[in-house]
């Protein structure tokens, strides 16, 4: 399975794999089929959401089991 990367958008990732969805809600991002989730990458989500991109994918890859 190939990873999740922070450049990739967040429709990208959530295409890739579903089961990033419970992380991105609980960090507050609810509009997961929204235009921006077409274009925003995840390292621009964490950013907007205040939270430190690195940080964020590792939540990503616990999640996932990566």
């Amino acid at each position: 399975m190939a990873t999740i990367t922070k450049d990739m958008t967040i429709a990208q990732a959530i295409a890739m794999n579903q089961n990033i969805i419970p992380v991105l809600l609980e960090i507050g991002m609810h509009c997961l089929g929204c235009p921006s989730a077409q274009a925003e990458t995840l390292e621009e989500a964490a950013m907007v959401h205040g939270l430190d991109p690195d940080d964020f994918m590792e939540r990503i890859a616990a999640q996932i089991g990566e």
